[in-house]
């Protein structure tokens, strides 16, 4: 049986297994989906899942924002 039957011509997901989503923003703080993104990753075309992987880059700087928490505390 040859092993290309399995091969698929899809793009890999971005998940680096630290799946932990930002309250605020309501993205993973690990691949930079969001929840539906995540969910119908399975599900979605090549184009589509092309669409957010061009979108991910954009969306890590929405995380570094701190409006509280140790580092408000050290601005004294």
């Amino acid at each position: 049986m040859s092993r290309d039957v399995w091969k698929r011509d899809e793009i890999d997901s971005p998940c680096v297994q630290v799946c932990v989503v930002h309250p605020e923003e309501r993205l993973c703080v690990g691949c930079l989906r969001s929840i539906d993104e995540i969910a119908q990753w399975s599900r979605m075309s090549t184009d589509e899942r092309a669409a957010v992987m061009a979108d991910l880059p954009s969306r890590a700087p929405r995380l570094k924002k701190r409006r509280g928490g140790r580092a408000r505390r050290n601005q004294g």
